[in-house]
């Protein structure tokens, strides 16, 4: 007697078309390092799992092919088991940062719901993909006060005010709100946030945008939402240990981040409501036990694994960022 094993499919990793940014401070990379098919001009950021309305991707295949990310959210909210809110709560980014970025400074969610039309406010995180020699990145400032900041902001006095930090390959930094910060020229930056695009820009090095003006600055804002009790960092060194693998990089109330490396064959249990995973190394492939297609995985692969997918299991040698929303 012969036993079949049945497969669902609609419980298969769910593979998203990704949305390409320009920006002026962006570059080529994301076409040089990952092989992305990106539009010409000064590409800086990869949108590669978003919901957000200014970039909702796209499901490549599968039984869901076509829909965007949104949709299945509202139309399909099983693929996401107990997951709250009304709205996909995370972004998943790669940014090519070929210039500086502007300083800037993003709300909480109180503040944001009643400033900015019911949007979510703006956590995130950074694992440094890579980093040329001597790069910096600013995270903080030194200002105890809304008075100080405004003086120092006013007078131009940038170096007093701005919290530097020497930047590397693997390094992670943790982006609260209220956190002044700035990524610079020659880092490239996978970033976890909440599902938001609301930015505060401090000082943009008075650049021309692509319409030959000064960008907007938002100086009241950012004087409003900056955290000045926040302790600034002085490294982005991954200080957690790695256990059978498994990195934990950050966990919050939004989100929780781990870094995965796989090594030959390993299983990764997925009990969350759904996983968000990015391969930042190597390949190989990942199959759900639900579905067990394998499907094949490059550097600058993303994905999304509902719930009810079972456990994940991944080949090759492969790093990865993995991302999920803790219950409660």
């Amino acid at each position: 007697m012969s036993t079949t094993t049945t497969h669902d499919c609609s419980h298969d990793i769910i593979v998203l078309t990704p949305i390409f940014h320009e920006k002026i401070w962006g570059g080529r990379r994301l076409a040089d390092d990952f092989g992305y098919d990106i539009p010409d001009g000064d590409i800086g950021e990869c949108w590669a799992i978003s919901a957000h309305p200014n970039g909702d991707c796209t499901v490549a295949s599968g039984v869901f092919a076509g829909k965007t990310l949104s949709e299945l959210w509202d139309e399909h909210r099983e693929l996401f088991s107990a997951a709250q809110g009304d709205r996909f709560p995370l972004l998943i980014k790669i940014l090519d940062a070929r210039e500086d970025l502007s300083v800037q400074v993003h709300p909480d969610d109180a503040y944001a719901a009643e400033h900015e039309n019911g949007s979510l406010g703006k956590r995130e995180c950074w694992y440094v993909l890579d980093a040329e020699p001597n790069t910096t990145i600013i995270i903080g400032q030194r200002a105890h006060n809304r008075k100080e900041l405004a003086c120092m902001i006013d007078e131009g006095r940038w170096n007093d005010m701005l919290n530097f930090i020497p930047v590397h390959k693997g390094d992670f930094f943790r982006i609260d709100p209220g956190t002044v910060h700035a990524i610079k020229g020659g880092t490239l930056i996978l970033e976890t946030q909440q599902s938001s695009d609301v930015t505060y820009r401090v000082y943009d090095y008075d650049r021309l945008g692509v319409d030959g003006k000064p960008r907007e600055l938002h100086i009241q804002q950012s004087l409003d939402v900056v955290d000045y009790d926040l302790v600034p960092p002085v490294s982005g060194k991954v200080a957690a240990p790695e256990i059978d693998g498994i990195t934990n990089l950050m966990t919050c109330d939004n989100f929780v981040v781990d870094r995965v490396v796989v090594s030959g064959e390993r299983m990764l249990k997925q009990p969350h409501p759904f996983l968000c995973v990015s391969v930042i190394e190597g390949d190989g492939t990942v199959a759900t036990s639900a579905a067990g297609k394998p499907h094949t995985l490059t550097r600058g692969s993303h994905f999304i694994v509902p719930a009810g997918s079972g456990d994940l299991t991944l080949t090759g040698t492969m790093t990865l960022i993995t991302s999920y929303v803790p219950e409660g």
